[in-house]
Order: structure tokens, then sequence, then C-alpha cells
């Protein structure tokens, strides 16, 4: 029964009318479904007599009332009984019937599961969890803390699934590396967790996370155990890869895949070179080191790293080293296709998930373990995958694979052949 409206449009309970309705609502209609699966089990069943020819399988009242948080309201339900008096001749054991709709232990529909861990990996505790969604529902009926613990576990499971799954039959054209810091709280004191991060490109031109695992100070052993591993399970070598150069990273590509390309971040390398200039000299600096990635094509990127040169190699030569030591790893994204050079010169790919995983840990609190933060990790990068757009132009993805020539960013077709 829907309850009577006081003056100020609220129910008894405190609750507004269309909270309510659909309360009462989600009660009768899951009721009704319970009783139609009841009666279509009787039903099929009906045939089933004993030696005097009674039924075996009949109605038998209904269970004690219970509440049920569902996605909808948190609404009580009394689910209806029924006495199966068939016995099962491989057990010997009486035979029950089990609601798919509302199992016996069922305290909160699947999408409430879905929506504790959901909470928690992205900023809310497991202790502030269960309050928001009482405040939201109406009940904290079926809901625990104890349900994000249970489900890192199996995230634990996930992440080492992950880890061991076959590579041979995927094929990853492009790669960026990152790593990041975790500041959180373990079990060993002052530690913190180093995340490596590895991100690739299939032929279709999609994006999707290739390695996630653990690591110390970026060190080239830690990235070279990465790679290893996913040589080991038949990654195939990458036409290019993207990263930080000051990452262990390219000692281990250098031995796993050597011949694998390299493409230095723009973004790192900004802010590297601006580090070493007077804040005076930033603002010129920044423009002009844009003006080398932004150019045309390489020739015009060459030309404006001369002009850079110029401008500042007298006073700072230390500044104009860092990009002049690094020029053919910094424009190497300028021989694939135009379309891919915003995906290529950056690891903003990596950086922009890195926020999120930066939120989640700011709010971490107690000690932990770095298996526990590195499965927090996988699933905050693993929810994020959802949203990565594939890169531009897709479809020249898989040419590059096969290793067509580009130049000024455009494909260079095959001369035709003249008849003799």
């Amino acid at each position: 029964m829907l309850s009577v409206l006081k003056a100020d449009g609220t129910t008894a309970d405190g609750s507004s009318l269309i909270d309510e309705i659909v309360r009462e609502g989600a009660r009768r209609m899951l009721a009704a479904a319970l009783e139609a699966e009841v009666n279509a089990y009787i039903a099929e069943l009906a045939d089933q007599r004993d030696v005097t020819g009674h039924r075996l399988v009949v109605r038998n009242g209904y269970h004690q009332p219970r509440t049920v948080t569902t996605a909808a309201a948190a609404v009580e339900v009394k689910a209806p009984r029924v006495n199966d008096k068939r016995v099962d001749e491989a057990t010997g054991e009486r035979r029950r019937f089990s609601s798919a709709i509302l199992p016996p232990w069922c305290r909160k529909s699947p999408k409430i599961s879905e929506v504790l861990p959901l909470l928690y990996l992205h900023g809310l505790s497991s202790g502030d969890s269960v309050p928001a969604l009482e405040q939201f529902l109406g009940s904290s009926a079926g809901l625990s803390p104890a349900t994000v613990t249970r489900l890192t576990q199996q995230w634990q499971a996930d992440h080492a699934a992950f880890m061991d799954r076959d590579l041979a039959e995927v094929d990853y054209v492009y790669v960026w590396a990152d790593g990041i810091h975790l500041n959180v709280r373990l079990e060993e004191a002052k530690a913190c967790v180093l995340v490596l991060v590895l991100v690739g490109v299939r032929a279709d031109g999609s994006k999707e996370l290739v390695a996630l695992k653990d690591g110390y100070r970026e060190s080239g052993e830690s990235w070279a155990d990465l790679m290893r591993d996913c040589a080991r399970r038949g990654m195939r070598a990458p036409v290019l890869a993207v990263g930080d150069g000051a990452l262990g990273f390219w000692k281990a590509l250098a031995e796993v895949f050597p011949e694998t390309r390299e493409q230095r971040c723009w973004v790192h390398k900004t802010a590297n070179v601006l580090d070493s200039l007077p804040k005076s000299a930033q603002p010129g600096a920044k423009k002009a080191i844009q003006d080398i990635y932004n150019a045309e094509d390489k020739l015009h990127a060459q030309a404006a790293i001369k002009t850079f040169a110029q401008l500042y190699g007298v006073k700072f030569a230390k500044a104009v080293k860092k990009i002049t030591d690094d020029e053919a790893e910094l424009l190497a994204f300028f021989d694939f296709p135009a379309e891919h050079w915003i995906h290529l010169r950056t690891t903003n790919p990596i950086e922009s998930t890195f926020s999120t995983v930066r939120l989640r840990t700011k709010v971490t609190r107690g000690a932990g373990s770095r298996t526990a933060a590195l499965a927090m990790v996988f699933k905050l990068v693993e929810s994020a995958q959802q949203r990565w757009r594939a890169v531009n132009a897709p479809r020249l993805v898989a040419l590059v694979r096969a290793g067509a020539r580009f130049e000024r960013g455009k494909l260079v077709e095959r001369p035709e052949v003249v008849a003799a």
C-alpha cells in the first residue's frame, strides 16, 4: 500500500511520493515474478506423483520476509516456498527448488555488487560506500565493506590471469610505456609502489592495455622483466614505442625488441628542457619547442630545431643539447601517417588514465600490500580502457605493420611498372 502524503508532500518515513511509487512498483513486480516462477516450476512437475497419487511438488506458503537492495530501491520480499518431495537417485537427498530470480542467499542485486567496487575504485573508501548507498537506496541491507574486501581478492586473481594470457594472437603496432608511483601506505614502512604500464594499438586501431606490473625505480631490469615476459607469451615486436626519455624502458626495449623504433614523449621532453632554463626564458622557449613538434613535416621540424639552437644555444647550451641529442627519437613520429602524429608524439594515452589512479590512491587509508595496490590499479585502468577511443584513421595502422612507407605523413604508393 502507498503511504499517505503529509502536508509537505512527503510520506510518513520522509521519502518523496515518487520514491514510494518506485519502491512499491518494484516490490509488486518482484513478487509477481517470483509467483510466476514457482507456478511454472510446479506446473512442469504436475505429473510427478507418489504411490498414493499425491503430487510430489506443491506450494508450501511463504518464506520469512527479507529486504533486498536493488538498483530501483530496497524492497521487502516474501518469496513463495515449494515443498519438493522428490529424491535424487544419485545422492539420495531431497530435491530443492532454487529461484533463479532470487536465490536463498541473495540480499542485493548484482548491479549493487557492481556499484560497490566502482565507488571504491573511483575514490570512495569501503567504509564510506555503505552509508552513501544507504542514503541513496533507503537501506543498507546486503551491503558491507567486506564485499569490497572479497572483491579485491578477485581482482588480484583477475590481474594474475591477465598477466598470464597468450599474446601470440594479438598484434600491437604501437605501444606507450610509462610508470606511476602510488603513494599508499604499505606493510613495509615508507614503501611505495611503482607500477609499470604498457598500452598498445592493435592492427584495427583500438587501444588496449598490454601489461601492468610493479617495478623498482623504473629500472631497466624491471622493464626488461616485463618485456621478456611479453615476448615469452608471444608478443610481436611493435613498430614504434613511445615513452619518457628517462625510462629504463629503452634499454629493455633494445634488448628484447631491438627492431622497434623509439619515440620520445614531447610532454616530458618539454618539461625537462624548461626546467633547465630561467623562468624569464621559459615562455619563449616553450613556443619554440611547440613549433618543432607541430611542424608541417620532418624537414620543417629539423629547421625549427636549428632555430631553437640559434636562439638559446649560446646561453643555454645544456637545454638545447637535451633536444639535439635526441633529435632522431623526437622526430620519429613524422615517418608515420599524419593522422597518427597527435597520438604518437606523447604518452598522453597513459597519462590521462593515471589521473584516475592518483585520485583513488589519495583516499586510500591504512596499510596494504603491493599485490592489492597493483590489483586496484589494474581494475582502474581496465575500467578506463572502455572509454579509450581508437587512433585517427585506424585503417592505416595495418599498413604501418605491413611496412608501408609514409613521407610527410602521406602514404607512398608503389610506382607503377611500365610495360616494355
